[in-house]
């Protein structure tokens, strides 16, 4: 996790100083620089790349879409905690819409995948937990019932922030983009318009709830910032253990 030890000296420690020469200071900028160089390890992964060049080998893609399978469930619960506490109605209407999204086009996207990929309806309903997912999920989790509307921000913001981040990275990105469908539309579901504009939102709802909080909760809320960054490559990481193991699905697929 990164810490204070570890966050680049230039990032002051506390956001009243971070702001304090700032003329338009933004909470999430803060966050986003008190990650440190995990922000870049988890939007330039290897992952990353290699889905843009189309050369993500298919068992490296097939565990990591298991994975974040199991992944979105828990992410959808953490929404609806975030809809319970959203301050407004214009607020809950806004994650209530998300979470339409993510139920219907994101998870059509996942049943065609599988499909695509070979991957059998018993191994998607039940996953084995990779121990960054188990982790993720549990961060998520407590920060939802353990905090309130600020801490559910500072675990959803940077988890969509950093998709949004790769996704729509020019440097990534190729001319003609992959040729296999699943890999195409994983960029497309996070480099659209309308995602675009909600982690925008969702930055600024953070950001208003960050800057009002006392010193002490906006120190952990930059904890949790951090931590989910962390879990972020980690995630990645994991897909690529036994990389060049065919036993991603239990036989010798």
């Amino acid at each position: 996790m990164s810490t204070d030890s570890d966050a680049p000296a230039a990032v002051p420690a506390t956001y009243a100083d971070y702001a304090s020469d700032r003329t338009e200071p933004r909470f999430t900028d803060w966050l986003r620089a008190r990650s440190g160089d995990a922000w870049d390890d988890a939007t330039a992964h290897e992952f990353a790349h290699e889905l843009h060049a189309d050369t993500l080998d298919d068992v490296v893609f097939r565990r990591y879409l298991l994975q974040d399978y199991a992944f979105v469930e828990t992410l959808v619960g953490v929404f609806g905690y975030a809809v319970g506490d959203a301050p407004t109605m214009a607020a809950k209407s806004r994650l209530v819409e998300f979470l339409g999204t993510v139920t219907s086009e994101e998870n059509d996207y996942f049943q065609r995948s599988f499909e695509a990929l070979d991957v059998p309806e018993s191994r998607y309903s039940d996953p084995q937990l990779a121990e960054p997912t188990a982790a993720f999920r549990d961060c998520l989790l407590r920060a939802a019932r353990e905090g309130g509307y600020a801490e559910t921000l500072a675990v959803l913001v940077p988890a969509e922030w950093v998709y949004l981040s790769w996704a729509t990275d020019g440097e990534l990105a190729t001319a003609d983009g992959p040729d296999r469908f699943y890999l195409q539309e994983w960029i497309d579901l996070h480099a659209v318009p309308e995602f675009e504009s909600f982690v925008n939102w969702l930055r600024t709802e953070l950001d208003r709830e960050g800057a009002a909080a006392s010193e002490r909760r906006q120190a952990r809320l930059a904890e949790l910032f951090c931590r989910t960054v962390d879990l972020e490559v980690a995630f990645f990481d994991a897909a690529y253990d036994g990389k060049h193991s065919r036993e991603t699905l239990g036989d010798d697929r």
